[in-house]
């Protein structure tokens, strides 16, 4: 994938300022959930570094012809209004069936009070959206990529 026209220069200056190639494994733009509230809190929990990790659904990978993201991709998380906030690269990514995800994936993952429970409901009912939106439902079973993430470059200072 193509690095957005409108996030080229951002992307120029993070490989100029991070030593990286230019062929470094750009993987996409994006922000996080499916509400404007929603994407910017959370994309404030990552710049923060509570939030570390991600969940989402390969069926959505799937209807969208595209593969899960792997070690080494690096994404620029940007808000709402598709600013670009920073750089993460994946660290790692496990498929496992909703009902497996486990509390040390929840807690990495940052959001409310961290529990199981919190990540449960809030995802059951995001995932919920998601399968409406590509024509699926929602099931305990439904595979979810839980992907791990480090902040590797934000403009206000390099996190790698």
């Amino acid at each position: 994938m193509a690095v957005p026209a409108r996030l080229a220069s951002f992307w120029a200056t993070f490989l100029r300022r991070t030593g990286r190639a230019e062929d470094a494994p750009f993987y996409e733009a994006f922000a996080f959930g499916d509400t404007e509230s929603l994407a910017n809190g959370l994309a404030e929990l990552v710049l923060r570094e509570v939030k570390r990790a991600t969940a989402g659904s390969a069926w959505t990978y799937e209807a969208q012809g595209k593969s899960l993201p792997k070690r080494g991709d690096l994404s620029i998380v940007t808000d709402w209004a598709g600013t670009p906030l920073c750089v993460i690269e994946t660290e790692a990514v496990d498929v496992v069936p909703f009902g497996e995800v486990c509390a040390t994936f929840a807690a990495i993952e940052g959001e409310g009070d961290g529990s199981l429970s919190f990540w449960r409901e809030a995802h059951r009912q995001y995932f919920t959206r998601e399968c409406i939106r590509i024509g699926r439902l929602f099931s305990e079973d439904m595979p979810v990529a839980c992907e791990r993430f480090r902040v590797v470059y934000r403009p206000c200072g390099d996190a790698a």
